[in-house]
């Protein structure tokens, strides 16, 4: 009984390309899913911050409307009451104006952060002509 020899040849690479493609894709994966993990700690720090500062707003114009006589802001020509809190380079700045039932009603309430701008990415286009 003669037996044909079995060719490994092509199936052989076959294999192997499956193997690199897996394993490239298992690397993809792995990074993507830290870079996710990363940027999710991150939005999670900047929420907490973010509803930490809402918070002490709202303690704010509660005490304000509750005729709190410990607050510390003086209320300005108008009436209007204005404190900014600040926490980890996050603002919210709250104006409260005086309503007609003696309280006070939000006239502005408004949230920023500051900005700093990424420098690490050298010889990018700064969006003028000629320069």
């Amino acid at each position: 009984m003669d037996q044909a020899p079995v060719k490994l040849g092509p199936l052989a690479l076959l294999l192997s390309v499956i193997s690199i493609c897996l394993a490239t894709l298992a690397i993809l994966t792995f990074t993507t899913g830290r870079a996710d993990l990363a940027l999710a700690s991150k939005y999670a720090n900047t929420v907490t911050i973010r509803y930490a500062c809402e918070r002490e707003a709202q303690e704010f114009y509660r005490d304000a409307n509750e005729g709190a006589e410990f607050l510390e802001v003086m209320p300005g020509p108008d009436g209007t009451l204005t404190e900014t809190f600040e926490e980890s380079g996050s603002r919210l700045q709250v104006v409260l104006a005086p309503d007609a039932a003696g309280g006070y009603r939000v006239a502005s309430w408004r949230a920023d952060r500051e900005w700093e701008q990424d420098d690490t990415i050298p010889n990018l286009w700064n969006g003028k002509f000629g320069e």
